[in-house]
């Protein structure tokens, strides 16, 4: 399923998420949640000055913006380029609005630089 194809999920499930977004980013935590709903993105990493390279994410989906959850990313089809992190529901539903907004902006499906500096931890 492709971004395009998302849904915008229930108004309850976002409302719940409401509190931890301001801005613009409300306008698109619909969609969002119904992508984070999924537990799964396909996408490609884009390289400067070379190929994209083609990713997995996967992540268990809980009903608490607060409740930590396992993200978990692989690159290439190469299990030993595999990454894994925990992190808030609500910061991941974060990343998602931004691989929506980018995907809208730039037909590509990837995420953000914080998220790899997060999965990389390079913010520690």
């Amino acid at each position: 399923m492709s971004i395009e194809q998302l849904q915008p999920a229930n108004p309850q499930d976002v409302r719940v998420y409401m509190p931890y977004f301001q801005g613009n980013k409300r306008n698109t935590l619909p969609l969002a949640i119904s992508l984070y709903k999924k537990g799964v993105l396909e996408g490609q990493r884009k390289i400067e000055a070379g190929d994209n390279i083609p990713f997995v994410a996967t992540w268990n989906v809980s009903t608490l913006p607060a409740d930590l959850i396992r993200c978990r990313m692989q690159f290439d089809g190469n299990a030993e380029l595999s990454y894994e992190i925990m992190m808030a529901s609500s910061v991941l539903v974060d990343f998602l609005i931004d691989v929506i907004v980018n995907f809208q902006i730039g037909r590509t499906t990837d995420f953000p630089k914080g998220f790899y500096r997060k999965l990389l931890r390079k913010d520690d």
